[in-house]
């Protein structure tokens, strides 16, 4: 997936914007910025992608229960958010390209993409506080006997 998105970052989202429109002016500034905001959503996702490496190797150590994995969790949550805002902060330069290209379905199609980290990020605070339960059943555990 890595390797997907910084192939996407280097060679397609440049190709993509040709400096504006001279047609439509509002639209290719808008289309900048967007561009400009996909780039900056690239930064928080290949450092989630780390924390995940570092939780799968904390599993494959049989290290999954500790504090690491519940560092990792949390902090793949905080870049899904932060995406998430991102995105949401995006939907508005749409409006500009929806009008220029007469797409009134534009709007939805970004809101739905936005969607998509708001899921990862609830599903790891699920994941980060059932780990966190565990944890603390473990060591109370451990204590009793």
């Amino acid at each position: 997936m890595g390797l997907v998105v910084l192939a996407l970052c280097i060679f397609a989202l440049p190709s993509m914007w040709k400096g504006g429109s001279e047609e439509y002016p509002t639209a290719g500034r808008a289309i900048f910025l967007i561009m400009m905001g996909m780039y900056l959503t690239a930064v928080p996702f290949f450092i989630a992608l780390w924390q995940t490496l570092k939780l799968l190797s904390y599993i494959d150590k049989k290290n999954a229960f500790s504090d690491l994995s519940v560092n990792a969790l949390r902090n793949i949550k905080r870049c899904a958010t932060t995406i998430a805002v991102l995105y949401l902060a995006g939907v508005p330069l749409l409006i500009p390209i929806a009008e220029a290209d007469d797409a009134p379905g534009l709007m939805v199609i970004g809101f739905a993409i936005a969607c998509t980290p708001i899921v990862v990020a609830v599903f790891a605070a699920v994941l980060q506080k059932l780990l966190q339960n565990a944890i603390e059943m473990k060591s109370e555990n451990e204590l009793t006997v």
